[in-house]
């Protein structure tokens, strides 16, 4: 049996300010949000205590990140987490919603419970994460230098809120990270062995608005996005609730070690292994279940099906040219390394993939994108 649901409930507003006002934001409300976001919310938060990401470092989120937070507002009585911000926030906003997350290794380590006591709302910044509608929140866990993601029921938000507006300043670096990110959240999800015919139904409306907002920038120009970016937001929503479903798989498992080991944010570190993993994928299997996913992509791209994945390589280097992992300075030897975590650690994600890889052929994967 597979099951398909969508927990949150979601809302969109066209402000912040018509956000704020509804949900009457003021005392007994802990707020995480950046500093760019502040000016949305200036003078709309009441009395709630109010932390901002940027005191807690930079760079994806970690368990030592989470424990300063911890130390800042174990004394602090609250009953609402408003996260607003991009997937650092949201993912260790999820974590403040639970009755006891210190030490947050133990919790990952599920050696103490996660029991859900305070509400929760997400407020994505990003057109990326999808995490306002997913149980799932990663972290790096720096003591082990790899990435770790927990998934419980008790991580699922109350509400899920999107805002337009709030991408607005969106740097074009993020934008493109982010919704690369979507793209492979969508395209994962939908090869995985967990997905439904309704959790597929969100992903291909997903890959519909962002890989149709690709083609439209390729045509107009790069800053043809800033037009585009109430379709990718809710086309990152599409897939957050697809691959809530239905789980990510080897792009995410193989991203997760690199990624961590040399600081690379996480939609830029998958978007290196993500045509490897499906140009194997298909080659490995290409009369399965892919045939169905690249019939939809020839018609975005009009191109052949057998033409899928070059073609949408050209694409998306248009959108951000892709990097070798020996730029970011990963060395030749840490390859094993990565192929070891990945394999023994990471089998969470990797029972999600679309064929299963044996060692050698994700360590000749690391290889190809090196």
């Amino acid at each position: 049996m597979k099951t398909f649901k969508i927990v949150p409930q979601i809302v969109e507003y066209e402000s912040s300010s018509d956000f704020c006002n509804e949900f009457k934001i003021g005392s007994g409300d802990l707020v995480f949000l950046s500093k760019s976001s502040e000016k949305y919310f200036a003078g709309k938060l009441g009395k709630a205590h109010v932390i901002y990401r940027g005191d807690y470092g930079s760079g994806e989120p970690t368990d030592v990140m989470v424990e300063k937070i911890y130390e800042d507002i174990k004394n602090i009585d609250y009953k609402r987490v408003i996260a607003i911000g991009g997937g650092t926030i949201l993912d260790v906003a999820k974590l403040l919603s639970l009755k006891n997350f210190h030490p947050v290794i133990d919790l990952y380590d599920k050696k103490i419970p996660a029991v859900r006591e305070k509400e929760l709302v997400i407020v994505p910044t990003t057109c990326g994460t999808g995490s306002e509608v997913t149980n799932i929140s990663i972290l790096e866990l720096t003591v082990r230098n790899t990435k770790f993601g927990l998934a419980v029921d008790e991580l699922y938000p109350d509400y899920a809120v999107l805002i337009p507006e709030l991408l607005t300043d969106l740097p074009y670096k993020f934008f493109a990270t982010s919704s690369i990110d979507a793209l492979v959240h969508a395209m994962e999800s939908y090869l995985s062995p967990k997905s439904t015919s309704l959790s597929r139904k969100f992903s291909l409306m997903a890959i519909d608005l962002i890989l149709g907002g690709y083609v439209k920038m390729a045509e107009k120009g790069q800053d043809e996005y800033k037009n585009l970016l109430p379709d990718f937001l809710t086309g990152s929503n599409y897939a957050g609730i697809a691959f809530g479903n239905a789980g990510t798989g080897y792009v995410h498992a193989m991203s997760y070690s690199f990624g961590a080991t040399y600081h690379v944010p996480h939609g830029e570190a998958n978007y290196v292994l993500f045509m490897a993993v499906f140009k194997t994928y298909q080659k490995k299997n290409p009369k399965g279940f892919i045939s169905s996913l690249n019939k939809k992509l020839s018609e975005i791209l009009k191109c052949g099906e057998n033409e899928v994945y070059e073609e949408l390589d050209k694409l998306l280097n248009k959108v951000l040219p892709l990097k070798k992992m020996s730029e970011y300075g990963v060395k030749n030897n840490e390859l094993d390394i990565f192929t070891k975590n990945t394999v023994e650690s990471q089998t969470r994600l990797t029972q999600n993939g679309y064929i299963q890889f044996s060692a050698e052929q994700v360590k000749e994967i690391y290889e190809s994108v090196f």
